[in-house]
């Protein structure tokens, strides 16, 4: 038998043929291009009417639980007594800032200003702590 290979071309190019001989057979090798693409079909008919609605099905099992989520809300309880002093419910925070025991002049001076600007920034700051 004569053994034979194809190879496809593209359109338009021009076919090809090689012959071998390898001292007992003889190999042929032929090329030949396929056609160009046709044009566009006409559209199909669409089909019949949609068919009924058909049984629903029964209910999946219940599946693995989910990964843990984020923590909720806390409630208001727990965030007084986690920001409130359980003995006296004074801020714990502020409990080291001393009263201010100041007279003022009628009116304030500057001075009595400062003393109660500092005072603010003091109970402020510890506030923040």
């Amino acid at each position: 038998m004569t053994p034979v290979s194809m190879n496809t071309l593209n359109p338009g190019e021009a076919a090809t043929v090689s012959v071998s001989f390898d001292g007992s057979n003889v190999r042929f090798t032929f090329g030949i291009p396929r056609g160009n693409d046709g044009p566009q079909g006409m559209q199909g008919d669409p089909g019949g009417p949609t068919g009924p609605q058909g049984p629903q099905g029964n209910d999946g099992g219940q599946g693995p639980p989910g990964a843990q989520g984020p923590p909720g809300e806390i409630s208001q309880a727990q965030l007084d007594s986690a920001i409130l002093n359980s003995l006296n419910g004074t801020s714990n925070n502020t409990n080291g800032v001393s009263t201010l025991d100041t007279a003022f002049a009628d009116p304030p001076t500057l001075a009595d200003l400062e003393a109660l600007r500092q005072k603010m920034n003091e109970m402020i700051l510890n506030g923040r702590r």
